[in-house]
């Protein structure tokens, strides 16, 4: 107990509002999400047989979704650039963006796209990025912390120094992925990684060459985020 006042403008409270308010939100298929307008952020999750995704699964058994699998965020056009000038209620990059990741999903070998369901929330844009990272922090999802790439895009030509992403890897399918070189993980490296990861273990660090790639896409990807 502190004797502090409250103060409603805290940034942690802010982002425990944007929190309480889009887990109040009813969930509905990811593969429905075309028609959404706004920017925001979102959770996913997902109820489907992936071996690996056991826990997840249960933890959103019986339809009561707790367990998000992935949590991204959708700026609204321009918003990087614009500033407080762009109007989070306008445009289409929450369904631009869950567009995405239902093709990635739709292309991936072992995962079926109606295990997948979304809650999402337009918000202001300037507490856009606030409100994912208190999403994350509170859930700590195994696509945000473990297996890295989802929610990549598509990098056009291909570089000679880029490899397939964890994700595609685990969940090969992605037409982009192809023209990468091949990874030097394993689904088997990965797959213990899943389950490391789920058990509280410390997590096998990624080659050097790999964790490097992931860091630049996730810098690139945060540069490129109003233009998704």
């Amino acid at each position: 107990m502190t004797n502090r006042p409250y103060n409603p403008l805290d940034k942690l409270n802010i982002a425990k509002s944007i929190e309480s308010e889009i887990l109040d939100r009813d969930p509905a298929p990811l593969s429905a999400a075309g028609g959404i307008l706004g920017a925001g952020v979102y959770v996913i999750y997902y109820v489907g047989d992936f071996p690996a995704y056991a826990p997840v699964s249960a933890g959103n058994a019986g339809g009561n979704l707790k367990m998000p699998i992935y949590i991204g965020k959708a700026i609204p056009k321009g918003g990087r650039k614009g500033g407080l000038t762009a109007d989070a209620s306008k445009g289409t990059a929450l369904a631009d963006r869950l567009g995405q990741h239902a093709s990635s999903i739709d292309q991936a070998e072992n995962l079926e796209l109606d295990a997948f369901f979304v809650r999402h929330l337009v918000v202001d844009d300037v507490w856009i990025p606030l409100g994912e990272n208190m999403l994350i922090e509170t859930f700590k999802p195994v696509w945000n912390r473990a297996i890295d790439g989802f929610g990549n895009k598509d990098p056009g030509r291909r570089r000679a120094t880029q490899f397939k992403s964890p994700w595609d890897v685990l969940h090969p399918g992605r037409q982009f992925a192809v023209k990468l070189a091949d990874s030097t993980l394993s689904p088997e490296f990965l797959l213990t990684r899943i389950a490391d990861y789920f058990a509280g273990r410390p997590l096998q660090r990624l080659p050097k060459a790999i964790a490097d790639q992931t860091a630049a896409e996730e810098a690139e990807a945060e540069d490129s985020a109003d233009e998704a």
